[in-house]
């Protein structure tokens, strides 16, 4: 079976997400926390559930809602950082690989929304 990198990815990431949040419990900060363990599991939830789609259309939404997700991580790690809720060196690999996600998913919803060639032709007709 062929390696799935952008469900390896999000899983990874997902892990490396819980450890922030268990560090920033343990620093008694329990509110912006919640929000990116949220929103950072989620994107992986999104993409196995992707896998699963009952068409294109559902396969393109659930990209899309993991795409979003990724995005809202990233607002939540900016928001860590620039707060000095958490240091800018424990930070900037998570917003690295949260955008690199936010740039894989991007590139999937979109190649996968165009029609393929087939669909071209028989919109044409």
């Amino acid at each position: 079976m062929k390696e799935n990198i952008i469900k390896q990815k999000s899983y990874d990431f997902a892990l490396k997400i819980i450890g922030l949040y268990r560090k920033l419990v343990k620093d008694n900060e329990f509110i912006l926390s919640k929000q990116v363990l949220r929103s950072g599991t989620s994107i992986g939830a999104n993409i196995e559930e992707a896998q699963a789609a009952q068409s294109r259309a559902d396969f393109v939404s659930k990209m899309s809602i993991a795409s979003k997700e990724a995005r809202e991580t990233c607002y939540w790690l900016r928001l860590l950082r620039d707060s000095s809720t958490i240091a800018k060196c424990d930070v900037d690999p998570l917003l690295f690989d949260a955008e690199s996600l936010v740039n894989i998913l991007t590139s999937i919803v979109k190649t996968s929304a165009k029609p393929t060639n087939s669909e071209s032709k028989i919109q044409n007709l």
